[in-house]
């Protein structure tokens, strides 16, 4: 079990490459969350793609289905694109000194 404060610095991240592969809607990204390893409710996700959307990273379109009720579908933006690398780039330097400072002998 991933720690919760460990998590809540990367989960906006992780949402961001998953809706960057396909156009999706919240229930499907917690369950792709879920079945990636990481047990991660509802209520955690839906703040979270607000969020996101609110920074531009996102974008949504509600749509019918034919099973239910109206689901909102969500897409990656372009500036959502460029927090996906910013974010590689800082977790691989964050990632080297982690790394280093784990390997010291004491």
């Amino acid at each position: 079990m991933i720690s919760s404060q460990l998590l809540k610095g990367v989960l906006d991240s992780c949402i961001l490459k998953i809706v960057s592969c396909k156009e999706t809607y919240g229930y499907l990204i917690v369950q792709e969350l879920n079945d990636l390893g990481l047990e991660i409710q509802e209520g955690t996700v839906y703040p979270i793609l607000l969020r996101l959307e609110k920074k531009g990273f996102l974008k949504s379109e509600r749509r019918t289905s034919d099973i239910g009720p109206v689901r909102k579908y969500l897409s990656i933006t372009d500036e959502g694109l460029k927090e996906i690398e910013r974010f590689k780039d800082e977790w691989s330097i964050l990632e080297n000194i982690v790394d280093k400072i784990m390997d010291i002998e004491v």
